[in-house]
C-alpha cells in the first residue's frame, strides 16, 4: 500500500467494548485506513443492514448470521477476529416465583428468544441438545424479531410473540416459562439460571469441547477484500492491537485472533447450526475465509 496515497475511509459498524475502545478513541491508527464509525449504540440492531443492504465496509457480525449470509451467497468475507464472545450458560433463565425449571423440564414449555437465529440462542440450544439430551423440537420457541438474513425462515416450533410484548415481562407474568435474557435484566432477583451453577458448567463445557463460544466476529465487504487486500490486513492489525491495549479479561479470554485459535469454536457452532437447521449444509472452517483472511494471524 502506498503511504503517499490518501487514507481509505471505511464506513464501519463496531460496538463500544473494552477491546474496541483504543481503536474508537483513535489511539490505534493507520496511515492507510480511517474508520468512519456509525452512530449505532446496539450493533445487532444494524445486522440486517450488514447482510441485506451491505451498508458497511467493515462490521462486527454475529457468527450465526454470517454462516447464514454465506449460505445465501452474500458478498461478505470473515476475518479471524472475535469482537464479542461469552459463555451462554448463564443467559437461559426462569422465573423462580413460578417454580424451579431445569433443562430436563423444558419439554412442552415456552421459551422466549429475541429471534430464533440469534447466536446466543444457538449456543444455548446446542448445549441443551448435546449436553443435556433435550429434544429441541419439544420446545415452543417464542420470538420477537425477524432473522437478519431475509432468506432464512424460522422452524415450525417457533411462534411470534404478540405485538408490543416484551420478553422479560412475559417471563415475569408467566406467559413464557423461560427465556434467553441478557444485560441488566439478568440482575432481577426473580430470574434464576436453568442450568445450575452456570459459570462452573460453562468452564466444564469449554474444557470438554476445547472451545470458547464466539458471538460476534469482524467481516468486510468482498469488494473491499478484492480491491484492497492490504487494507483488510490493516483492519485486522488494528482490531488486534486494540484488543491487546485493553485490560486482560478475568478468567477465559474469548476474544481470540487467528484461524487456528478459533478453529474448534467455529467447528462447533457450524455443527450446532446444522443440527438446528439454521444452515442446511455443513461448511468447513477454511471455507469461511479466503486466501487473504485465512492467513491473518
Amino acid at each position: 500500500m502506498n503511504n503517499d496515497s490518501p487514507a481509505l475511509r471505511l464506513h464501519t459498524l463496531l460496538g463500544d467494548y473494552s477491546n474496541t475502545s483504543a481503536l474508537k478513541r483513535g489511539e490505534i491508527r493507520s496511515p492507510a485506513v480511517v474508520f468512519d464509525f456509525a452512530d449505532v449504540k446496539v450493533p445487532n440492531a444494524a445486522f440486517k443492514d450488514v447482510v441485506r443492504h451491505l451498508k458497511y465496509d467493515v462490521a462486527e457480525l454475529a457468527i450465526v448470521t454470517f454462516l447464514q449470509a454465506k449460505a445465501h451467497g452474500k458478498p461478505l468475507v470473515l476475518l479471524p477476529a472475535v469482537v464479542v464472545g461469552s459463555v451462554p450458560h448463564p443467559f437461559l433463565v426462569y422465573n423462580a416465583e413460578r417454580g424451579r425449571i431445569t433443562p430436563g423440564d423444558l419439554a412442552g414449555r415456552r421459551v422466549g428468544i429475541r429471534a430464533y437465529s440469534v447466536t446466543t440462542a444457538a449456543w444455548i440450544r446446542g448445549v441443551l441438545q448435546n449436553d443435556h439430551g433435550v429434544d429441541l423440537d419439544s420446545i415452543k420457541w417464542v420470538t420477537f424479531e425477524d432473522p437478519h438474513v431475509a432468506e432464512y425462515h424460522d422452524p415450525a416450533t417457533a411462534e411470534r410473540a404478540p405485538a408490543g410484548k416484551q420478553l422479560v415481562k412475559m417471563l415475569l407474568d408467566g406467559e413464557i416459562d423461560a427465556g434467553v435474557v441478557g444485560g441488566p435484566d439478568l440482575n432481577d432477583p426473580k430470574l434464576r439460571p436453568v442450568i445450575s451453577n452456570p459459570n462452573e458448567a460453562a468452564q466444564v463445557w469449554c474444557r470438554k469441547n476445547a472451545a470458547l463460544p464466539i458471538n460476534h466476529m469482524a467481516v468486510v465487504k468482498e469488494s473491499l477484500r478484492q480491491s484492497n487486500p492490504a487494507a483488510v490486513k490493516e483492519i485486522f492489525r488494528m482490531l488486534r492491537e486494540s484488543k491487546h491495549a485493553a485490560l486482560a479479561p478475568a478468567g477465559m479470554d474469548t476474544l481470540q485472533f487467528g484461524v487456528e485459535k478459533i478453529r474448534r469454536s467455529l467447528e462447533l457452532i457450524i455443527e450446532y447450526s446444522v443440527q438446528q437447521k439454521l444452515i442446511q449444509k455443513r461448511v468447513g472452517v477454511d471455507e469461511l475465509f479466503d486466501e487473504v483472511t485465512r492467513e491473518l494471524n
